[in-house]
């Protein structure tokens, strides 16, 4: 979607500036919400395209105004209200008020051992392989209600494919719970005067990862 979360491209934010012996976390809560996130992944309720199309659909200010863990706690909270998970009086009283809702699966310690490792994300395929490297294609000019893993400076571009990554859950589809959807995912190259204009750098290239529903043949 559309947003003041999508800043790849855009001017006036300044440079970004590393914070230097940066500590894992700058405070106790910060972990604590990050477990709890990683909590609700285990129990199957909840996933990064998940949390992230929670957070792009907070307002502007509030997005801009919070802190990385802020992000990730208020779009954590307004995604159980949306599903039932908790009540606004919940979460204002800091405990359950009524029975909780069934989770798909039980936190075992057997469950937690195996969410350390990264997941795969590859999937069946649907439809035969649609591009193959070398060829020229041009990203479409989406413009979605929900979430996209496709950048706005990145859209109705020209570029190459490099290469296919193979069929993997789509994004798009599992943040708005449509189901994981296999696409093709390719890596495509860009020129960067394609992408930032005629006084970009000529030498430099960007690469970005793009699934087939992305992509029209140039």
């Amino acid at each position: 979607m559309d947003g003041v979360h999508d800043m790849g491209g855009m001017d006036g934010f300044g440079k970004v500036e590393a914070e230097r012996g940066e500590p894992v976390f700058h405070a106790p809560w910060e972990g604590r919400v990050l477990a709890m996130s990683r909590s609700m992944g285990y129990a199957g309720v909840y996933s990064a395209d998940h949390s992230r199309f929670a957070q792009e659909r907070l307002p502007p200010t509030t997005y801009l105004g919070a802190s990385y863990y802020q992000r990730w706690q208020l779009g954590m909270e307004k995604y159980l209200l949306e599903r039932g998970y908790v009540t606004a009086e919940e979460l204002a009283t800091g405990h359950a008020l009524q029975p909780g809702k069934p989770l798909k699966r039980k936190l075992t310690l057997d469950v937690v051992s195996a969410g350390l490792a990264r997941p795969s994300f590859h999937r069946q395929q649907q439809a035969p392989q649609r591009f193959k490297p070398g060829d020229r294609v041009r990203t479409r000019n989406l413009h979605p209600v929900t979430h996209t893993r496709l950048p706005r400076y990145a859209r109705d571009k020209l570029g190459v494919i490099e290469s296919c990554r193979g069929c993997q859950v789509y994004p798009d589809s599992f943040a708005a719970d449509r189901g994981v959807d296999p696409q093709w995912l390719y890596t495509v190259v860009f020129i960067g005067q394609e992408l930032w204009g005629p006084d970009a750098d000529p030498t430099i290239t960007i690469t970005i990862d793009a699934f087939e529903p992305y992509l029209d043949p140039a």
